[in-house]
């Protein structure tokens, strides 16, 4: 994993207020704007911005379960070689930027986003998730990274600045060109991970009788607002030993919403498996014209 680091960034939070968008002044635990909205840290050190009006449910994004699954499987190092990449990557991009700013959109319980943050000293990294509960999971991550914000909001109001953002990180998660385009630099970078063909293949041949290639394509999709710079394609394997990493493997992904009981308890006894990890890395510009 990244060098842990101790510099502290050198300017404050570009936070926006999300009632009415100006800027959000700190002041001890407490955000507030020139129109009075106050927003309190919460006592495990993130922020809430997400509107209640915004919310598609009462609970929205990861629950429980699923954030619990997340942790103890990537905890144990079994997606390391992304996480390493994604690090070297922001390092790069954002060499010329030592000051900047770097959001991870739909950071989840925040494996991937304080390993960021440990690679970046002198850079703010936000991470931003629409679940409570992954937010809450991440703020274990922080200490003693003082360069880390931890924000529960949504996508489609980010409660940063526009245009604040040097390099925008967005991993298996949903697209949004707009808002992507909104919260970038005209001179930042977007790093989108999808996954590739072969990606969790040997899980997906336990749930699925038809396995159908992806008809998603991200270029065709943000093609408005980006212009693809590069893709690479990322590939490894790894070998589950036992049934509790296995069955947080299953958990983390959408899959375990469709696996049937009978068709998990066999895949649980199946002893060692060896799956593949199969991802696309691409990296975008914001359009000019």
């Amino acid at each position: 994993m990244p060098t842990q680091a101790t510099h502290a960034p050198v300017s404050t939070p570009a936070f926006i207020c999300p009632v009415c968008q100006l800027g959000l002044i700190l002041t001890d635990n407490t955000l507030r704007c020139a129109q009075g909205h106050s927003f309190d840290r919460a006592k495990q050190g993130y922020w809430n911005l997400l509107l209640v009006q915004r919310k598609r449910s009462k609970d929205p994004g990861d629950n429980p379960d699923m954030v619990r699954a997340r942790t103890a499987f990537l905890d144990q190092g079994f997606y390391q070689p992304l996480a390493d990449h994604m690090c070297k990557l922001a390092s790069e991009y954002t060499a010329k930027t030592p000051k900047g700013s770097v959001l991870d959109l739909g950071c989840g319980e925040g494996f991937y986003t304080a390993q960021l943050a440990q690679a970046l000293p002198n850079t703010h990294v936000y991470g931003l998730d629409i679940s409570k509960h992954a937010i809450r999971a991440a703020t274990k991550r922080s200490k003693p990274l003082n360069n880390l914000h931890w924000l529960v909001a949504t996508g489609a109001q980010i409660p940063l600045a526009a245009h604040s953002q040097d390099l925008l990180i967005v991993m298996f998660s949903r697209l949004m060109p707009v808002h992507f385009a909104h919260i970038l630099k005209q001179t930042g970078k977007l790093i989108l991970v999808w996954p590739a063909a072969n990606h969790l293949i040997e899980l997906r041949q336990q749930i699925y009788q038809d396995i159908r290639p992806s008809t998603f394509d991200p270029v065709n999709e943000l093609k408005t607002h980006f212009t693809l710079e590069k893709v690479e394609q990322l590939s490894f394997t790894f070998t589950l030993d036992n049934r509790e990493t296995l069955d947080a493997l299953i958990g983390m992904t959408p899959h375990s919403q469709r696996i049937n009981d009978d068709s998990r308890e066999r895949l649980l006894k199946a002893g060692p498996i060896t799956f593949t990890f199969d991802v696309h890395i691409g990296t975008f510009m914001p359009r000019t014209e």
